[in-house]
């Protein structure tokens, strides 16, 4: 067997770590737990770095007792994952200690069931922004170059607050400190940071849970127009926004531009089903709505009045998904400008027969292949003397341009 032993924040050794590690030929850890551990003269010892090297001289030793030393708990984003791979579940004997993030939420005093928790440890840093800019309560394992202040640094548009949590455990250096995003992507921290927690403070404590983690999808998606607030029925309709989500496929950890926004119905639906949402919208009463609407359905949408394809050129990050809802003659800029920044899908929904030719161009010339169709749909409409007719909504072509496979390669998930 390998025996993980997880030190918990700033714990001593579990009590009967020691009898464990009394008959160890090989101890495998971190300086400092190596330094702190009381280990055998006889036993060889290996400062954890990159993975490989440790693993090689585990399978060495397989004959004979090794303990692997990990900080809080070895199971939760650590390193029994890669010894399971390896030598396989059976083999392993895990004793783990409480982890960094259950301490940093015990501070604060909340319940951390309904929080989701993200790494950016040796990840692109995008992914946990996005759950960030998306979820009320997060909790982001940070590393080298994915910290406080490059979180910050991302979310200085978000109603966010980030706590940050260095050397827990350590009755003299603990921090647990709350700082605004800007103050955040301002300061350097160190080395010492435990984990970072983002939180929309007005949301730190939800009803009573069953399941653990991300909210659950909702019931349904693709909601009736009267859900939304919208001017003169200018609002996507429910038939082509269902085939618009599916081409999408909004989820948590992915960016959706909503471009052209108008009454906001396929931003608030994407950001409902997990993603973190930009909705660009050229008036300011359009903007307002989309504010409106998102605050309706209990969602975060990050709202930028300005006309596009100029206001696009402002938005930091590239996003996973692009839905384009107007643009007039501008459309085919629009769709170009989305076009070469999207990494794996835009939709474009049109009501001109003009301009879709134009628009497939635009979406072909940024190497997307191309594919689409045109909605017509009747709905059951009822007339006098208890009977229905079927009534037209007006058709709209929608055209999806995907990214090959080859170029998604990177895609952090």
């Amino acid at each position: 067997m390998i025996t993980v032993i997880g030190t918990g924040t700033g714990a001593p050794l579990p009590p009967d770590a020691e009898a464990v590690l009394a008959g160890a030929a090989l101890v495998v850890g971190g300086r400092r737990h190596l330094a702190a551990a009381p280990l055998p003269a006889t036993a060889e010892q290996v400062v954890l770095g990159p993975l490989a090297p440790a693993l090689r001289v585990i399978e060495k030793y397989r004959d004979r007792r090794v303990v692997v030393l990990a900080s809080g708990d070895p199971g939760f984003f650590g390193i029994v994952r890669a010894l399971a791979e390896r030598f396989g579940a059976g083999e392993l004997d895990v004793r783990p200690g409480v982890s960094s993030v259950a301490t940093a939420f015990a501070r604060l005093g909340l319940p951390w069931d309904d929080a989701v928790v993200v790494s950016a440890h040796g990840r692109a840093l995008r992914t946990a922004l996005n759950v960030c800019r998306a979820l009320p309560k997060t909790a982001v394992l940070t590393g080298p170059g994915s910290g406080p202040a490059e979180l910050g640094a991302g979310l200085l548009d978000s109603r966010r607050t980030l706590v940050v949590a260095s050397a827990l455990g350590d009755p003299e250096r603990e921090r647990v400190e709350r700082v605004t995003p800007a103050e955040a992507a301002a300061r350097d921290w160190g080395a010492e940071v435990s984990v970072v927690l983002c939180l929309d403070e007005a949301h730190t404590v939800s009803a009573v849970r069953t399941v653990a983690g991300a909210p659950a999808a909702p019931e349904r998606w693709a909601l009736d127009e009267d859900a939304f607030a919208h001017r003169d029925s200018m609002i996507t309709k429910f038939e082509v926004r269902a085939l618009a989500l599916a081409r999408l496929g909004p989820r948590l950890g992915d960016l959706v531009w909503d471009v052209g926004a108008g009454s906001g119905s396929v931003a608030v639906e994407c950001a409902r089903l997990g993603a973190a949402v930009t909705a660009v919208e050229r008036t300011a009463d359009g903007a307002e709505r989309v504010r409106a609407n998102a605050a309706a359905h209990g969602v975060d949408v990050h709202v930028v009045h300005g006309t596009a394809p100029d206001a696009l050129a402002d938005l930091p990050d590239d996003p996973d998904a692009v839905f384009i809802g107007g643009g007039g003659r501008e459309l085919a800029a629009i769709v170009s400008a989305c076009a070469e920044r999207a990494r794996r899908t835009v939709v474009v929904a049109m009501a001109a027969l003009d301009r879709v030719p134009a628009a497939r161009d635009a979406l072909v010339a940024a190497g997307l292949t191309c594919d689409g169709v045109l909605l017509q749909a009747s709905r059951l409409a009822p007339l006098p003397g208890d009977v229905t007719r079927l009534a037209a909504t007006n058709p709209v072509f929608l055209l999806w341009g995907v990214r090959p496979p080859a170029h998604c390669e990177g895609v952090d998930r």
